[in-house]
């Protein structure tokens, strides 16, 4: 699927594939400078060998219920950049929806890689400040298997918006700053703010309303059923 959404979503193609949120396509410009590009995203199939490290045999969601997500984000740099997601193939058009309300609004991601580039280290994803979805793993601290594992969980910016363990530890380290949550650096999410509620639309939860762990950086759409 290719889709161009502006106001409606209609067909279009998309130059290269997926990679970094770090170089600028063609015809980018900064979000005080002018018009940022159309939004693009193309929904692919993956496999198992693209998948890495990031899946094996046992997890709860096998490559053929998963999706790769190509799509247009603003930078840190306010330009725009490609990043990709790996989501459930049940969730790739809501995420698809959702990262372009937040293009439009110009919500600022650092870097949007697929986790098998950090050897589907978590902590190396995370204090890379790397937005991530799918890592067949467990939960924080447990044994069951994270949202993360079925593709129905998003960390984003895990720098600006860390991880708090219920002892109070923060994850990444790196975060440890932004855990006053009085700062407005951009890429920051506040409760109630236009990222959260772009989520909750669509049924999405926030972990920074949790109360432990906190995490800032989670969204999650759990299966029903």
């Amino acid at each position: 699927m290719r889709v161009l959404l502006t106001a409606v979503l209609v067909a279009t193609a998309v130059a290269g594939g997926g990679g970094q949120a770090g170089a600028a396509p063609a015809g980018g410009v900064t979000a005080s400078g002018g018009h940022l590009p159309p939004f693009v995203a193309v929904v692919r199939p993956v496999s198992e060998k693209r998948l890495g490290k990031s899946w094996r045999p046992g997890c709860p969601v096998g490559p053929e219920g998963l999706r790769s997500v190509t799509l247009t984000v603003v930078g840190l740099d306010g330009r725009a950049h490609r990043g990709e997601l790996v989501v459930a193939k049940e969730v790739a058009g809501e995420v698809v929806r959702v990262f372009g309300e937040l293009y439009r609004a110009r919500y600022p991601i650092e870097r949007m890689v697929t986790v098998e580039k950090y050897d589907a280290d978590d902590d190396l994803s995370m204090a890379a400040n790397n937005t991530s979805a799918f890592n067949c793993r467990p939960i924080t601290g447990g044994t069951e298997w994270s949202n993360h594992s079925y593709g129905r969980a998003i960390d984003i910016n895990p720098v600006l918006n860390p991880y708090i363990s219920g002892s109070g530890a923060v994850y990444p380290p790196n975060g440890a700053p932004y855990v006053d949550r009085t700062r407005t650096d951009p890429g920051l999410i506040h409760a109630g703010d236009a990222t959260v509620r772009t989520f909750e639309r669509r049924g999405w939860d926030w972990g920074g309303y949790w109360t432990t762990p906190i995490d800032y950086q989670h969204f999650e759409k759990p299966a029903t059923g």
